[in-house]
């Protein structure tokens, strides 16, 4: 097997972030010996994050076992996503910050699955994933995620299973969606239908402009290789996207 050393475009606060919580939840547990320190467990993390690599890679990488990996992996992505901002307080931030709208968008996280797991195919993407929620600032911050629905489900409906609209409404914030969010009396949502008058269409233009930044948001999610196509358990994408989200944050402080 061959080794080489490799670059993560992430800043060292976002290290030091993440081995202060691996240190204090050692010391919480008073956990016995480990075989890699805490900065070399947040690397770890951190690597199999933004790059995806698999636990078997990661351990070569790090002289650990495969096994050792998966539980530092999974240690690690629970501690972070424990602190993603939940839903009541993403909305009361949005509301505090002064946004003149937020965006509302569904993403699907692929994932490694066969024809017969016909509760993860997305008719709308044509592939099996997961279905997570997304509110975005007008900049295209991500704001909030949700946790993962499987990718059948449409994203009026799981909207409506996490109280998203309903909790935007309640503090009323100006929400822009998409189309697949049809149904919605709160949300602002593109006229749909053949041969628009122009002044309708202008408005779509208009709507598509402002909404466009909720898709950066996405985006922004799936820079960490890991949401690209899961080869995990596919409920742990709503895991893995709270916990890269507090790395976001954080990277976004450090810069």
């Amino acid at each position: 097997m061959l080794f080489y050393r490799a670059a993560l475009p992430l800043s060292s606060r976002t290290l030091t972030y993440v081995s202060g919580i691996i240190r204090r939840h050692r010391s919480a547990g008073r956990s016995r010996w480990r075989k890699l320190n805490p900065g070399k467990q947040a690397l770890l993390v951190l690597a199999y994050l933004r790059k995806g690599e698999t636990f078997a890679e990661l351990a070569a990488g790090f002289a650990a076992g495969t096994t050792t990996a998966w539980r530092y992996v999974n240690e690690t992505v629970a501690l972070l996503a424990a602190r993603a901002p939940k839903l009541r307080k993403a909305v009361r931030d949005a509301k505090r910050a002064g946004y003149a709208y937020v965006v509302v968008d569904g993403t699907l996280i692929p994932i490694d699955r066969v024809a017969a797991d016909r509760p993860f195919y997305s008719g709308k993407h044509k592939k099996h994933g997961m279905n997570l929620q997304v509110i975005a600032s007008p900049a295209g911050d991500v704001l909030w995620v949700s946790g993962a629905l499987p990718g059948s489900v449409h994203d009026k409906k799981a909207e409506w299973i996490w109280g998203v609209l309903a909790e935007l409404e309640a503090a009323g914030l100006i929400v822009l969606a998409d189309k697949g969010y049809q149904g919605s009396s709160y949300a602002k949502l593109p006229y749909r239908g053949k041969n628009k008058p122009e002044s309708q269409k202008a408005a779509n233009r208009a709507h598509a402009k402002l909404r466009s930044p909720g898709e950066r948001a996405n985006a922004q999610l799936k820079n960490w290789h890991i949401l690209r196509k899961l080869r995990c358990c596919p409920w742990r994408a709503g895991q893995l996207a709270k916990a890269i989200h507090v790395l976001q944050i954080r990277e976004a402080n450090a810069g």
